[in-house]
């Protein structure tokens, strides 16, 4: 079973239906127990990165979820869930989780598009992701498959943590970590058949990792 962490942070629903689309066992839990005993967490969020902290400790979920990271619970972050494992965000001067080194930053609106127009903030809509090195989430997923968007802010990670970028304005991450600790600026569960892959991509690795325990 995988856990979908429930903080109160949005779109778990999604989630939750995109793994039922793909029939994977899950579950919308907050319970240490349930998480514990799940082959993976899901790591959700949409909104602003500071309510998603505040829920977080107002819950003392912070240290549940730094604690099943370090006890090396496969975790797939996504969107605001990806930006709030790293050190620091811009967004609300939030001091976020602190798991992965590095920050995340505000688009820049006087940045231009591959046409030289101004970008619009926030990045929404369809976009692709370039790997920098080879990625499980990733496997069996065309080179040019295109992921859907929508974020104010982008992650900022350490160099050695970058996994996969995005042109907007800039080269951004997209997708940082490490195996087993994986993070998404993007949404899988609204991307149709490359986000489907990628999340059934994340569960075989939760299935092999318990396997192997």
């Amino acid at each position: 079973m995988l856990a979908i962490f429930d903080y109160k942070a949005g779109n778990q629903t999604s989630v939750h239906r995109a793994l039922e689309h793909l029939g994977i066992p899950n579950e919308i839990t907050n319970d240490p127990a349930k998480l514990d005993k799940a082959a993976g967490i899901i790591f959700p969020g949409v909104g602003a990165a500071g309510q998603a902290m505040d829920e977080l400790h107002s819950a003392g979920l912070d240290d549940v979820i730094k604690g099943l990271i370090a006890r090396n619970k496969p975790v797939l972050g996504i969107c605001v869930g990806c930006q709030i494992l790293l050190d620091y965000s811009e967004e609300n001067d939030t001091k976020a989780l602190k798991v992965i080194p590095g920050e995340c930053r505000l688009f820049n609106p006087s940045w231009l598009d591959y046409e030289g127009i101004p970008i619009r903030v926030p990045h929404m809509g369809w976009n692709q992701v370039e790997l920098k090195r080879e990625c499980r989430l990733f496997k069996d997923i065309e080179p040019d498959a295109c992921f859907y968007f929508v974020h104010s802010y982008y992650p900022a990670p350490k160099e050695e943590f970058v996994i996969g970028t995005t042109r907007y304005g800039i080269d951004f991450c997209s997708l940082h970590g490490r195996e087993g600790l994986w993070a998404v600026q993007f949404h899988p569960e609204k991307s149709g058949r490359p986000g489907l892959k990628l999340l059934r991509n994340f569960h075989d690795y939760c299935l092999e990792a318990a396997d192997a325990q």
